[in-house]
């Protein structure tokens, strides 16, 4: 790379960087102002904004109300999308291509071309307007994606180590608990990780089909603080702050196996 490759290089990187260091510095200084438009001073930091946002918004219910929906929706997107691969992927069921296809042909439709059909159709159902009707929304748009991930991670492990545990004995599914799922681990975390911030971070599909207040995800908890006549612009900063950690701390956690599952998924699909 000659130098003055090198300085373009730098120059974009650190270009990039202050595009997403700068908003989150002043997210942070609003979420300490002291004062409700969210002017930042840095000799006058308040604490308790973290503290009423907790109490005024009933915030910890509504944390608990998207820990249990994204748990749920990860939960179940992994148990569907592992086996559905598997079975197009490794068992080669019939069909497989075509089913492949139609569950390629679903990430190429916009949400918003089905959104009027999804909304008449889960809010007809006797739990339309709480949070099973978000759970069932997510789990069916993130499973085409789910699909097309696990069966990249699935083409990748030799076809020597599947055809040798048929041949010592092992059922099929045997050999999906014992040899595949363990090979495919940093694939799953990665894929369970894109699905709960993806579910954790939704406020488009929340605000069309909640209904029920007592069922509000944390995303839309925020709004408590606005209203017609007023905006806490500090609260809603503070409460913004305290949405993202739980997604910023699990990628902390789990930054290497999620970098390992990224690049197993580029290898092969």
């Amino acid at each position: 790379m000659t130098r003055l490759n090198r300085v373009v290089t730098y120059a974009i990187l650190i270009s990039f960087s202050f595009m997403v260091i700068v908003p989150l510095l002043l997210l942070l200084g609003a979420a300490f102002s002291p004062v409700q438009s969210g002017r930042i001073e840095l000799g006058d930091l308040n604490y308790s904004n973290f503290v009423n946002v907790w109490n005024e918004a009933e915030f910890g219910r509504h944390l608990l109300v998207s820990l249990r929906l994204c748990t749920l929706v990860v939960a179940i997107t992994l148990v569907i999308t592992t086996l559905a691969a598997y079975a197009i992927a490794i068992l080669n069921v019939p069909g497989s291509k075509w089913i492949f296809t139609i569950i390629l042909a679903g990430l190429m439709i916009p949400l918003e071309s089905i959104l009027v059909p999804l909304y008449f159709t889960l809010r007809a159902m006797p739990f339309g307007g709480g949070a099973t009707t978000l759970l069932i929304a997510h789990v069916g748009l993130n499973v085409s994606f789910g699909v097309f991930w696990m069966r990249a991670a699935f083409l990748a492990i030799p076809k020597s180590l599947i055809e040798s545990a048929s041949i010592d004995g092992a059922s099929p599914f045997k050999t999906f608990r014992m040899i595949v799922l363990p090979l495919t681990k940093p694939a799953l975390i990665t894929l369970g990780l894109l699905t709960f911030l993806w579910t954790w971070n939704d406020y488009f599909l929340a605000v069309i089909l909640i209904t029920d207040p007592d069922q509000l995800p944390v995303t839309l908890a925020i709004g408590e603080f606005a209203t017609k006549y007023t905006n806490k612009y500090n609260l809603m900063s503070a409460a913004a702050v305290l949405v993202a950690l739980p997604v910023v701390t699990l990628y902390i956690f789990f930054q290497r196996k999620f970098i390992q599952g990224v690049l197993t998924g580029a290898l092969k699909g």
